[in-house]
């Protein structure tokens, strides 16, 4: 027995190490290209291996102008290459375009989507990214939860739930963030492209924030989830429905149906008390309409990169908002609430939008804090801008 036991064992190993003898396993070997590599000096060097390409192109968004690119160059071999030394340490993604065809990197294994485009990433590291690095402490959790929605008429819809460290080894009971996200995105967005859960783990392990747990919705009502559903589940359903942004089903859903599924399935603190709500742009519409609806639900609102448009645009009806405003301001006012705070950058395409806001809420006496930074529509800004609205929460 013990002879056939050896044999076997012979047997294995001769068929491991003829992996990279075969072509068809060649899968299981290390790349030897690397890309992206971080320089010591800070600037960060990309690569792919094109032997037979005659162009190859990067587009990264830390470039200015949509679309913008920089050439690689051909070395031996057919290894193409670039150095970019002015990055600021953060989290970026790009991708290539080897003769006109757009692809990611084949060489780095982060790849992310933003909507139904693909891009490699990676976060350049350094004391102004620190936010967004994986803690080394124990961190949260982040799952993703079906729950019924019969105000949308579903049977179920997709929503992230990130519970924050020790959530499982504790009975005590935890506020809660509802973070929407914008235009385009789902549920997944402020996990995938806004490191939603890096940011909380990071300051409730600094202290600056108390733990709490945070609620990612998909805030299109005519969505049961991102667009790639798991299966058994059916596909989204995008004809015959408004912009989420020209109707108050989403909000509704809100209030409706995700406060108490997730009031009646989490350890969570009740009460507006204990309940905030932000959104960047679609997400910040939604906040400002779930504040003048139903001023009796939170106790927090941050608005970040939407104001009150002068002109409907989106779909947004611009004269009824500024109507609903006018006419509800007061009685948000009058129920009380902890804080309304306003954040945007001075290059955001929707900064006028907010300047018009700020006139309107002065008009009414109405008390609020506003965060200008530079900047545009971009996740850079909402990152930076939910890392400073966390810590003012449940004070």
């Amino acid at each position: 027995m013990k002879i056939i036991k050896c044999f076997k064992i012979l047997l294995l190993l001769v068929g491991l190490f003829g992996l990279s003898s075969n072509p068809a396993l060649s899968q299981f070997q290390q790349d030897p290209v690397i890309s992206p590599e971080f320089k010591e000096d800070g600037s960060v060097t990309f690569r792919i291996m094109a032997p037979t390409a005659d162009s190859v192109k990067i587009s990264g968004n830390w470039m200015a102008g949509w679309g913008s690119s920089e050439k690689l160059t051909k070395g031996t071999e057919g290894l193409w290459e670039l150095n970019i030394s002015d990055l600021n340490p953060d989290y970026y993604n790009y991708t290539y375009s080897v003769d006109g065809v757009r692809t990611i990197d084949p060489h780095n294994p982060w790849v992310i989507r933003d909507v139904r485009n693909t891009f490699s990433a990676f976060i350049l590291p350094g004391e102004n990214s620190e936010i967004i690095q994986l803690s080394d402490q124990k961190n949260g959790t982040v799952q993703e939860i079906w729950y019924p929605s019969p105000t949308l008429n579903m049977d179920q819809r997709r929503m992230k739930v990130y519970l924050p460290p020790n959530y499982n080894d504790s009975n005590e009971e935890y506020p809660v963030l509802y973070l929407l996200h914008g235009g385009g995105g789902d549920e997944s967005a402020w996990t995938e492209l806004g490191l939603a859960n890096r940011i909380m783990d990071n300051l409730i392990h600094s202290g600056d924030t108390k733990p709490m747990i945070v609620v990612m919705t998909n805030g299109n009502p005519n969505q049961e989830s991102t667009w790639h559903v798991a299966p058994g589940h059916k596909p989204v359903r995008e004809s015959d429905s408004q912009n989420p942004m020209a109707t108050m089903r989403f909000e509704e859903s809100l209030v409706s149906d995700v406060i108490p599924f997730v009031e009646s399935n989490y350890r969570v603190k009740t009460g507006k008390e204990n309940r905030a709500v932000t959104g960047l742009s679609m997400g910040g519409w939604q906040t400002q309409k779930l504040a003048l609806n139903y001023p009796e639900m939170f106790n927090y609102y941050g608005v970040m990169s939407m104001g009150i448009i002068r002109e409907s645009q989106f779909a947004m009806n611009a004269q009824t908002h500024l109507e609903l405003t006018n006419q509800n301001i007061d009685n948000l006012k009058e129920s009380g609430y902890e804080l309304y705070w306003i954040a945007c950058g001075t290059d955001d395409f929707l900064f006028d939008s907010v300047i018009h806001m700020r006139e309107v809420l002065d008009g009414h006496d109405f008390d609020y804090v506003y965060r200008e930074t530079g900047g545009g529509h971009t996740w850079d800004r909402w990152r930076l801008y939910l890392s400073e609205f966390a810590p003012m929460l449940f004070q």
